[in-house]
């Protein structure tokens, strides 16, 4: 029975927030006449009105994101071109990572160095442990068995650690930026705000799953080891 309950609770953890997001998203996707522009027209104003003019809109088959490097926002279809509160709302929250960026903001900068770091270091992990897996780890001696336990601790750190990070830099772009933006430029009436502040909650809790994840599978690599 303990097993049943422990496995329920994992599935409720990683598969919870993702489900809950999507409801959420889902719920506030019916397009709205009264609403003057798209989610990707309120974001070419907003990003005109904070004078970044440089940082592009364009629509994205991988997900609402916004890029650092490429310095765009990049919105799903349904919210680029779509009328929803959700758009709107999901816009306004991706133009806050943009407005993060502009001000320096230490926590999406370090967010940035440890994905890039995390980057590196699963392929060279990654390489290290096919090695292994190719000479066998009898062949292997324990040196480099040794080297392989710990590029597997690496990984797992870094990606932990870059989760970690993810749900303060989403609040703040969410309830910092995106909500007063929406509020006081009057974008969306008064009763919709507290729909707007679920969505915005939504947005920033994408990551969630995602941490849940990484940190299921660190403990489960860390049981290995030992």
């Amino acid at each position: 029975m303990i097993w049943v309950l422990l496995t329920l609770l994992v599935c409720a953890l990683l598969f919870g927030p993702t489900l809950w997001v999507r409801s959420v998203m889902s719920r506030h996707s019916a397009d709205r006449p009264d609403f003057p522009g798209t989610g990707g027209e309120l974001a070419r104003h907003l990003l005109d009105s904070a004078e970044l003019t440089d940082v592009i809109v364009e629509p994205s088959p991988a997900g609402d994101h916004y890029d650092p490097t490429d310095k765009a926002v990049r919105l799903t279809k349904a919210n680029y071109e779509g009328r929803s509160l959700t758009a709107v709302a999901v816009a306004a929250h991706e133009v806050g990572h943009a407005l993060q960026d502009r001000d320096e903001y230490k926590p999406l900068k370090a967010r940035h160095r440890i994905v890039k770091a995390a980057a590196i270091t699963d392929t060279v992990g990654s390489v290290i442990l096919f090695g292994l897996s190719f000479a066998g780890t009898a062949a292997a001696g324990p040196r480099l068995l040794i080297l392989g336990v710990v590029a597997v601790i690496v990984m797992g750190l870094i990606r932990v650690a870059a989760n970690l990070i993810t749900l303060p830099v989403e609040l703040d772009a969410s309830f910092k930026r995106a909500l007063p933006i929406l509020e006081e430029g009057a974008y969306i009436k008064p009763d919709d705000v507290p729909a707007a502040r679920g969505i915005l909650k939504a947005a920033a809790y994408t990551y969630v799953a995602a941490s849940a994840m990484q940190l299921l599978n660190f403990f489960r690599l860390l049981r290995g080891i030992r």
